[in-house]
């Protein structure tokens, strides 16, 4: 007998065959199961944040012709925190399949701050801004020394977290958020959670193989 598409789908992207037995015909609710799919599905929901969370911010400046209510100063700061994993993967010679969808998220924040200038009538700052941005990107995945690339990659968490809070102080004082996309926000909210489910469950792992490692030593 055919399996049905759904089965089909849901086998060959988020669990094995054994685990759809285990929840779907059986409905037993096995947790090694359930970790699985929500790993998955996580991994899936971060991917979509990363190629994305900025297109809906991208689309409402261009719809609307304005970026009012944006900062300027967060989105550059949110740049920077998106370009240290980008620097780090090209100064060490990552797979360019490794972390090629990060480009596309560049370019569209990218553009955004280009947008941010040329609404408020400084065009050729946002051409100056794109020119240097470009140059010092492929001068730091060159030439950069290790403990430059280190030290931009562990500040690059609280750069974003930084950009969010003066997005934030933004908004309370101007009273509104502006052309500020809420799906944007809500993606980026969405995909960070996705990392923190991920990264907790490659803990537990970690934790879990370490402390069977201990046991087995003694």
């Amino acid at each position: 007998m055919a399996s049905s598409p759904v089965r089909e789908f849901l086998v060959t992207y988020f669990m094995p065959d054994k685990c759809y037995e285990e929840l779907f015909v059986r409905l037993h609710f096995h947790a090694p199961c359930v970790r699985l799919v929500l790993t998955k599905a996580a991994g899936f929901w971060m991917l979509l944040d990363v190629l994305l969370a900025q297109l809906p911010q991208l689309l409402k400046i261009l719809w609307s012709g304005s970026a009012e209510g944006l900062s300027l100063v967060s989105v550059i700061m949110q740049l920077y925190a998106l370009s240290c994993p980008v620097v780090y993967a090209m100064a060490n010679h990552f797979p360019l399949f490794a972390w090629a969808e990060r480009i596309l998220t560049l370019a569209q924040t990218l553009v955004i701050v280009f947008l941010i200038l040329r609404y408020r009538g400084d065009t050729l700052k946002g051409l100056l801004f794109v020119l240097a941005y470009t140059c010092v990107m492929f001068l730091l995945g060159s030439y950069a020394a290790a403990k430059v690339i280190l030290a931009m990659h562990s500040s690059s968490v609280a750069a974003l977290i930084a950009s969010k809070a003066l997005q934030a102080g933004t908004n309370y004082c101007n009273g509104h958020t502006g052309q500020l996309s809420s799906l944007s926000v809500f993606l980026t909210w969405a995909g960070s959670l996705g990392a923190t489910f991920t990264s907790v469950q490659v803990s537990a792992s970690r934790i879990t193989h370490t402390a069977a490692l201990m046991y087995s030593l003694h």
